[in-house]
This record gives C-alpha cells, sequence and structure tokens, in this order.
C-alpha cells in the first residue's frame, strides 16, 4: 500500500501508520509469537492423521494413507458410545455450568459487604490454579469406598457402599460436578465484569419505581450483560466435541468404560479401535 496525502495534507498509509504506532505493534509482537509457535506451527502435526505414522520415519517419511484412519474410527465398533459419551458430558456442562456461572457472577454482584465479597471470589477462584491431577487425585480420594462423598451418600441416601468411580451411573455427574467446583469461579470473571458496566441510572430509577432486587436483577442487570451470554454461549457451543480426555484417563476405570471414554481420548486400554489423538482432533474440528 502506498502513502498518499489526504486534503488536510497528512501522509497516511501503513508505514505512517507504523511510525506512530510502533509501540503499540511492539506490544503486539509477543501475542503473534504465541500463536504462530503454539497455535499455527503444531497444525503441521495434523498429517499424522492422514498417514500411517512411524516415530522412527519421522512427519514426511511416514506412509501416506488418506482418509483410512477417519473410516476405521466411523465404522468403528466404539464411534457411536464415543459420541454418545461426548456429547452427554459436553450438554451437561453446558446445560449445567454455564447457567451457574452466569447466576454465581449475579449472587456476587449482590453482596455489599466488600470484604466478604472478595474473600468469595478468591476462594471460587483457586481451585482453577490447582493441578488437574492433584484435583483428581482430591475427586478420586473422595469418591473412594471410605471417602468423605460416599460416607455423606451413604447416611443420607442409603446408598451402597462402593467406590464410586467404578459404577457408570455416577461418573457424568462426578465429571461435571468436579468440573463445576473447579471452574465456575473462573468462568464467572466475564460475567462479573460485564455488570459492573451496567448502568447505574437504570438501578436507581428501577429502584424509584419499586422494583424489587430481584426485578432489577431480572430487567435490568440481565438485559446489560445478555450480549455478553450471547457471545460465551456460541463460544461454548463451538467446543461441544472438544472434551479434554486428560481428566478421563485420571477418573476414568475399567468398570466405568461403558460412560467414559469420548472421542479425544487415546485408548489406555485393551479395546478395540486404538487411535493417536490427532486423528479424533481433525475430524473435531471439521
Amino acid at each position: 500500500m502506498s502513502t498518499y496525502k489526504t486534503q488536510a495534507g497528512s501522509k497516511t498509509g501503513w508505514r505512517h501508520d507504523f511510525r506512530m504506532n510502533k509501540w503499540l505493534y511492539l506490544l503486539a509482537v509477543p501475542v503473534v509469537v504465541y500463536f504462530v509457535v503454539f497455535n499455527y506451527i503444531p497444525m503441521g502435526g495434523l498429517l499424522m492423521a492422514f498417514e500411517n505414522f512411524k516415530p522412527q520415519r519421522g512427519l514426511f517419511g511416514s506412509e501416506w494413507v488418506g482418509l483410512k484412519h477417519f473410516i476405521d474410527f466411523f465404522t468403528g465398533p466404539n464411534f457411536w458410545q464415543l459420541l454418545r459419551n461426548t456429547l452427554a458430558i459436553s450438554m451437561l456442562g453446558l446445560f449445567v455450568s454455564f447457567p451457574l456461572s452466569i447466576i454465581f457472577a449475579l449472587l456476587l454482584n449482590e453482596i455489599n459487604l466488600t470484604p466478604f465479597k472478595k474473600a468469595v471470589q478468591t476462594i471460587s477462584y483457586m481451585p482453577y490454579f490447582i493441578s488437574l491431577v492433584v484435583i483428581c487425585g482430591l475427586v478420586t480420594e473422595f469418591c473412594s469406598s471410605q471417602g468423605v462423598i460416599t460416607d455423606f451418600l451413604v447416611t443420607v441416601f442409603g446408598i451402597q457402599r462402593e467406590n464410586l468411580l467404578t459404577n457408570p451411573s455416577y461418573f457424568w455427574a462426578i465429571y461435571i460436578i468436579s468440573d463445576l467446583w473447579q471452574n465456575l469461579g473462573y468462568s464467572s470473571i466475564i460475567f462479573v465484569a460485564a455488570i459492573t458496566s451496567a448502568s447505574t441510572e437504570l438501578h436507581e430509577a428501577a429502584a424509584l419505581d419499586g422494583a424489587s432486587r430481584l426485578q432489577r436483577v431480572m430487567h435490568v442487570t440481565v438485559p446489560c450483560i445478555m450480549p455478553t451470554i450471547v457471545t460465551m454461549l456460541i463460544l461454548k457451543c463451538g467446543t461441544i466435541l472438544g472434551v479434554g480426555f486428560e481428566k478421563i484417563l485420571l477418573l476414568g476405570t475399567p468398570s466405568s468404560m461403558r460412560c467414559s471414554p469420548v472421542c479425544s481420548v487415546r485408548y489406555s486400554l485393551p479395546l478395540p479401535g486404538t487411535l493417536y489423538p490427532g486423528r479424533t482432533s481433525s475430524w473435531q474440528s471439521l
């Protein structure tokens, strides 16, 4: 793009813009480098999905097999089970975790005692920064036959004492609740930020009209953050097939294999249909 002069006589164009905003472009360099190194360069590894990949031959020396792995995956005996588990866990997370993060942000906004509000926020954010291995270790301990959660359920509901993770009927619930515990506070940050931008004049006008706190939340706060909610919902829907395999492998047991494997899992157990993660992540991205 060549530079040119406007009616006022000032130069414009990308060279002039770069000279005027060079420090802003310099700030953007780490972000660009991050995405190039960790997002664009690794995309070359998707070639493994179309090859009979052999580590000793390398990425470009392995035999090219085209869509063979995809056909094997879609026609495999475990495909529908994997798809069901993936969609079930994702939809449960969408219908449970997403609304609760909004409700949690609304409740935080209604707390007037600042020290208590900050304490609740800090405590709710902490599990997100704990390693997933530690989280799954705690869940495994709590759900063991002598664990705290098992003792509570036996005492209150009279269920049979057992390791809850070995019962396929409980696996989805344990996965969703543990995920909610770990990510509830962190997921609500963007909604808390959106609520702070809501107009105080609207709240004051609603209060003068006699609206209760609940009515002000439903008719003032929620409409103000609705664009944020819609945007986050769209982004959340884009990851429906992106259930991570790490937590599945850490919590899954041979007894819960009916409900635990998802599409992104590389089988670590002797089941038919063993796949490389790249072959499943490729079709998920489509």
